[in-house]
C-alpha cells in the first residue's frame, strides 16, 4: 500500500516539474545572445544618459551667458545718458535680447535698442519697447 500512495504523489509531482522546466529548455537564443542584448541596452543606456548630461552642460552655459548679456545691457542703458533705463525690461534667451517696457519717444526706443545691439554676445534685438507721452493735465 505504501508504494502505490508514493507512486502516486511521486509520478505527478515529477510531471510538474518537468512541465515548469519547458520553458527553460524551449529557449530559442543561447545564453550568451541574451547576454550580448543586455550589454547593447546598458551600453545604450550609458550613452542616452551621456548625451542627457551634455545637454544639460550646454543648457546651463546658455543660461550663464544670457544672464551676463542681460546684466551687461541693462548696465550700458543706464550708463547712457540719452536712455531713461528705469521703464526697461531687459531679458536674453539664447543671445536674443528683448526690450520690454515704456520710453517717452520713438528716438530713446531707437537708441535704447542700439545700445542693445552693441553689447558683446547681442545675436539680436526684439526692440518691443513703448512709446507713452504724458499728457499734461492744467
Amino acid at each position: 500500500m505504501k508504494i502505490k500512495y508514493s507512486f502516486k504523489l511521486i509520478v505527478p509531482a515529477i510531471l510538474f516539474g518537468m512541465v515548469l522546466s519547458v520553458p527553460a529548455f524551449a529557449q530559442d537564443e543561447p545564453a550568451s545572445q541574451s547576454m550580448r542584448q543586455a550589454g547593447d541596452k546598458v551600453e545604450q543606456v550609458g550613452s542616452d544618459t551621456a548625451g542627457a548630461a551634455k545637454d544639460a552642460y550646454h543648457g546651463t552655459e546658455r543660461v550663464i551667458k544670457d544672464t551676463t548679456i542681460t546684466a551687461e545691457v541693462k548696465t550700458a542703458l543706464a550708463r547712457d545718458k540719452n536712455v531713461s533705463s528705469s521703464g526697461i525690461h531687459v531679458t536674453t534667451t539664447a543671445g536674443v535680447v528683448t526690450l520690454k517696457g515704456n520710453v517717452s519717444s520713438r528716438e530713446m526706443a531707437q537708441h535704447a535698442g542700439q545700445v542693445a545691439g552693441q553689447t558683446n554676445g547681442v545675436a539680436r534685438v526684439n526692440n518691443q519697447l513703448m512709446v507713452v507721452t504724458s499728457a499734461n493735465t492744467n
